[in-house]
């Protein structure tokens, strides 16, 4: 029989009936046995008790520990399944795919609406198809959700209340478990299983809003590393410095600073080209790097990571940003800034009668 490594990390999953109270990790492995024994059918299960708090406790020191530990545990494993809590289960989900690289199995990462002892708990069907994928789906980081698995990297939570919580608007999913389940191959492998556990955690995630003041994104600037700016639409922000709100002065700093901005679309579907309007040209003279179709998760975290592997090349870093590591960007039109201005060609004379 296949062997599958159950990792739990708490969440809503495993809360007792009387929320938020959470079982005991001996209680909820024996809830698993009454509640769902057909996971047991599927696969040779492996309880591992990793954490057990609200998901919205999760931070990078956590990520760092956890991709250790699958590093170490996957070689032994046929798949692995995490159980999670939705709220920052794509920010997880997106850090696990940059750090473990090229996974020898699935990495399959699951939660639920409702506690697993609840009657009408999502959480009995979410572990069966996450079992299920983890031994049949593509071998990368994935999320399982209401019978849909999604690349881990380009998942957004979309609802609060809904058991289609998550969705993946820029990526078709990798997998349906309807009456039968059907799997698409996923990344290819491209070398060894390698562990890239470097973090940077201080970075800013800024969404332009109408009515922003600058000077409060100004004042952050000499205490973070990089910024993620969430920009309207295909990368727009103000720029009119008559309305008294204009964002360059934001992008000219933080160059001046050494701090690198990334821009991704607060739009859920397609990404940012910031050679389409003026906004965006004038951020991509200043050195921001657009972001492409990645979700602000997955930037965001990529971009810690970006920052750790290259503290001292902007232009080694934004070539990391807009190449893809784990699917999450598609490749599109560049627009990493030129390393030195280009130079301008002399006007030619035309000669006249």
């Amino acid at each position: 029989m296949p062997r599958v490594l159950l990792l739990h990390t708490g969440g809503t999953l495993g809360m007792a009936g009387g929320r938020p109270s959470a079982l005991r990790p001996a209680a909820f492995f024996k809830t698993l046995k009454a509640r769902v024994p057909e996971l047991f059918e599927l696969a040779d299960l492996e309880f591992q008790l990793f954490s057990n708090v609200d998901s919205s406790e999760m931070q990078p020191e956590m990520w760092q520990r956890m991709a250790a530990h699958l590093h170490e545990q996957l070689p032994s494993f046929d798949g692995a399944v995490v159980t999670h809590g939705t709220d920052t289960l794509a920010y997880t989900a997106s850090a696990l795919s940059f750090m473990l690289r090229n996974p020898p199995c699935p990495v399959v990462l699951t939660g639920s609406q409702r506690p697993l002892g609840e009657v009408r708990s999502d959480a009995r069907l979410n572990l069966i198809d996450a079992v299920l994928s983890a031994l049949q789906g593509p071998r990368e980081v994935t999320i399982c959700f209401d019978s849909h698995l999604y690349r881990g990297n380009r998942a957004r939570k979309m609802k609060v209340a809904e058991y289609d919580a998550f969705d993946s608007p820029n990526c078709p999913v990798l997998g349906t478990l309807g009456v039968d389940a059907t799997f698409e191959p996923g990344l290819r492998p491209r070398g060894p299983f390698r562990l890239h556990d470097q973090l940077d955690p201080r970075v800013f995630l800024l969404k332009v809003y109408p009515g922003l003041d600058p000077a409060l994104p100004l004042q952050l600037l000499p205490h973070v590393r990089g910024l993620v700016v969430e920009a309207y639409g295909a990368g727009n922000f103000p720029i009119a410095p008559e309305l008294g709100r204009s964002l360059l002065p934001l992008f000219t700093q933080a160059r001046e600073r050494g701090v690198p901005v990334v821009v991704v679309s607060q739009a859920y579907r397609n990404g940012v080209d910031l050679s389409l309007y003026e906004s965006g040209a004038a951020a991509l003279a200043r050195g921001a790097v657009g972001g492409a179709d990645m979700t602000p998760s997955a930037a965001l975290v990529k971009l810690m990571q970006g920052l750790a592997l290259h503290p001292r090349s902007p232009e080694a870093l934004a070539r990391f940003i807009q190449t893809p590591i784990a699917g999450e960007l598609t490749v599109g039109r560049p627009t990493v800034p030129p390393v030195e201005p280009p130079r301008r060609r002399p006007a030619r004379r035309v000669k006249t009668a």
